[in-house]
């Protein structure tokens, strides 16, 4: 296991007025209409914004340039995308670098094997991505689902990651939701690793469906993990919502309501 030092997050924490959005959550109105949509989360209120993959790559069809720009006229940052680590990752480096992004953030396990070996495998991977982004002035990370969450030895493997990747160079981006559905307790992990997480994903979580929903419908203490930005070093948050009552813009408007209650 590696040793490493923990990077100086924890005085960055982002107030909670400052909401933002993984564009999977609008993945449908992304590809029909980029700039409209852009347009209407920046009405809402959303102010940093992180893309995904999508059948038009992942900007949508736009180029990297001119999302970043239509983002920046619209008072939102380009902070985030969700990506692979696989044969494309120089040119993925390069169209983040244009974009202006902060983070690149790998979005599921880059190879498979629920075994401890395999784990390490990956995270000396993360690392070495790691150091590569850090060359462009580009944050790499990792996003959580709940397969991470498997035990081995009475161990789960996420804490293998967190172990062995250097926090210089490796940054979680914790999926709150899939941490809780999978019965472990995200306060835990900001007490256990703090500074580890700059990024969210806060996604309510129905436990009996294992599926997403709107804020307050679900079984994830919002207003309790927000009290421990410091422990978490969270700096950026991106609500994500896979399924709706309604449509994904009013169920983004019900959550962003939510949150001013707090």
């Amino acid at each position: 296991m590696g040793t490493f030092l923990l990077p100086s997050l924890l005085a960055d924490s982002k107030p909670i007025d400052n909401p933002g959005v993984q564009l999977y959550t609008v993945r449908k109105e992304m590809l029909a209409d980029a700039p409209g949509t852009l347009k209407a989360l920046a009405k809402l209120g959303i102010r940093q914004i992180e893309s995904a993959a999508s059948e038009k790559g992942f900007y949508y069809g736009l180029a990297p340039k001119e999302i970043k720009a239509i983002c920046t006229d619209l008072g939102m940052t380009l902070r985030s995308g969700h990506v692979g680590l696989d044969t494309k990752w120089t040119q993925t480096l390069d169209q983040a670098a244009e974009s202006g992004q902060e983070y690149l953030i790998c979005s599921s396990m880059p190879s498979s094997g629920q075994t401890v070996d395999n784990y390490k495998k990956v995270a000396e991977a993360f690392n070495k991505a790691g150091e590569e982004a850090r060359q462009r002035n580009i944050k790499f990370g990792y996003h959580n689902h709940d397969y991470e969450f498997e035990k081995v030895d009475g161990i789960p493997l996420y804490e293998v990651l967190l172990k062995e990747t250097d926090p210089a160079l490796v940054h979680m981006e914790l999926d709150l939701g899939w941490v809780l559905a999978s019965g472990f307790d995200p306060l835990d992990y900001f007490k256990r690793f703090p500074g580890r997480f700059p990024l969210w994903h806060l996604k309510d979580m129905n436990l009996q469906t294992r599926q997403s929903t709107e804020f307050g419908k679900g079984g994830l203490p919002i207003k309790n993990l927000f009290k421990e930005t410091s422990a978490s070093g969270m700096r950026y948050y991106f609500i994500e919502q896979e399924e709706y009552s309604k449509t994904p813009m009013d169920a983004l408007a019900h959550n962003l309501r939510y949150l001013k209650k707090l």
